[in-house]
């Protein structure tokens, strides 16, 4: 088929391609292996044309160039809508459409590689903030990025903002406050998600979420800067003040003076790079700025225990 909008979808495999692998050379880095599981959640056929809904699990390994015997396999999940045209007795992708977390620009990626701190601190529930907990809801609900077990997806009994927005802010809200399985902080003020209709503003809006995460006590800021800058050695941060971080403590992302998207930390591969978990898009263990460019600045957020 010779539609441009058939050739899309190939167009933008090759570019992601291109940016996972320039990626990790910034890095020191090599990729080994990705993997691919469709999960089809609906399908529509009339006459020679089909629509679908997919969502695509994607599991990716990397090694540092001098320490090829030691791996880490993260997870990404995105959501596509494609439509099918049967031409010659077979089904050609005519139009495809999804929210891609690696569409940046591989010529923008930022410099510089972390230094792991000698040690970090044991993954325990402290007496406010249960931060063992809280990494196991982040695991556990990662949506369909690839995971151990991609039996669950979300948890149905919060709503799903992925239409409404994102929902990147009700997912790291859930992580830290859901009572049962979460880390437990109570709702507060304006924080707070009411059954079943939905999380309020400062539960679901990233630039409230994080101004009250830090005006209240829970959390406190590290620190803010480029990538680059939170990876350099200083005086105040012998192995860069990502060193400073903890899992169970979170991340925003910020894009022209605002936050843009929120992920938390959930673990550290074998150099001690931040891993992150969030959704939209779905992500699982994955370096925390991967698929971000230079222009992108980090608020990183230690969740007081």
């Amino acid at each position: 088929m010779k539609s441009p909008l058939s050739r899309q979808a190939y167009t933008l495999e090759v570019k992601r391609k291109t940016y996972l692998h320039t990626w990790a050379k910034y890095r020191n880095m090599k990729i080994t292996d990705c993997k691919s599981k469709i999960h089809i959640s609906k399908i529509h056929i009339k006459d020679q044309t089909a629509t679908v809904s997919l969502g695509h699990s994607q599991q990716i390994t990397y090694a540092y160039n001098d320490q090829m015997s030691a791996s880490h396999s993260f997870g990404l999940g995105t959501w596509h809508a494609v439509t099918l045209k049967k031409v010659h007795d077979q089904w050609i992708v005519s139009k495809e459409w999804y929210l891609d977390p690696l569409e940046e620009n591989p010529r923008l990626i930022a410099e510089g590689i972390p230094s792991p701190p000698p040690d970090r601190p044991v993954l325990k529930d402290g007496k406010k903030y249960k931060r063992k907990q809280a990494v196991a809801y982040a695991n556990k609900y990662a949506g369909i990025a690839w995971r151990t077990n991609d039996k669950v997806r979300y948890n149905a009994k919060y709503k799903n903002y992925n239409n409404l927005g994102g929902d990147c802010t009700n997912f790291a809200s859930q992580a830290l406050g859901d009572r049962e399985e979460g880390g437990g902080l109570p709702m507060s003020g304006p924080w707070r998600y009411h059954f079943p209709k939905g999380g309020t503003k400062t539960w679901v809006q990233t630039d409230a979420f994080k101004n009250f995460l830090i005006y209240s006590g829970y959390g406190k800021r590290i620190a803010t800067d480029s990538f680059t800058k939170l990876v350099e050695k200083t005086a105040a941060h012998p192995y860069g003040a990502i060193g400073k971080l903890e899992a169970g403590d979170l991340i925003a992302h910020v894009m022209h003076n605002d936050v843009d998207h929120f992920s938390i930390v959930t673990g550290f591969d074998q150099r001690g790079y931040p891993l992150v978990n969030s959704h939209t898009a779905d992500r699982f263990q994955a370096p925390f700025d991967l698929g971000w460019d230079n222009k992108t600045s980090y608020i990183l957020i230690h969740i007081q225990d």
